[in-house]
């Protein structure tokens, strides 16, 4: 029930921050070039849901497969051997996050107490760059989804988009189209 509504929020906040991010850019651009009158905050606070968008993105591409993985390497593998190296891998990654969260805390603790507000919003910067903690504790909760997974033996690693094969395909669906012609 809780993943699930994480889920939701996930998509919805990133979708609300695309299409913020898309006004904000398309409105100062036409105040800009329009009028010959910008936005003072419009870079910031588009730079500020860029990096937003990006830290959930990272969460939501392991969820759904998006990322592009290498793993040549990891296919010479049997099924247990990849099983293995995907923990390994997962492991590592939640150590990356552990780390990352943790450092985002004592960074984000210090601007809080040094009460810095950004260069151009009146918004303090502890509350601003607290997605560092956000995203990497929801990337940590889909590392620990897929470890269970993996454990429970209904996943041999990471869900990847395969590039290459599509590639393949869509090549040989225009050699189709070409022998057609």
């Amino acid at each position: 029930m809780l993943v699930r509504l994480i889920n939701q929020a996930e998509e919805a906040i990133i979708s609300l921050l695309l299409v913020c991010m898309t006004l904000l850019v398309f409105a100062d651009v036409v105040m800009r070039f329009g009028f010959h009158v910008g936005l003072m905050w419009s870079e910031e606070l588009t730079l500020l849901m860029s990096a937003w968008f990006v830290l959930f993105g990272v969460s939501y591409g392991l969820k759904v497969g998006a990322h592009i993985g290498v793993d040549a390497l990891v296919r010479l593998f049997s099924p247990l051997g990849q099983r293995i190296l995907t923990v390994i891998a997962a492991l590592l990654s939640l150590l990356y996050c552990g780390l990352f969260i943790y450092g985002g805390w004592i960074y984000l603790a210090k601007m809080k107490m040094i009460g810095i507000e950004l260069e151009d919003l009146p918004i303090p910067t502890w509350i601003a760059h607290s997605i560092l903690i956000i995203g990497f504790m929801l990337l940590s909760l889909r590392l620990l989804q897929l470890l269970w997974r993996v454990i429970s033996g209904q996943a041999t690693g990471f869900a990847r988009h395969n590039e290459a094969e599509e590639s393949m395909k869509l090549a040989e669906q225009l050699k189709q189209e070409d022998v057609a012609k």
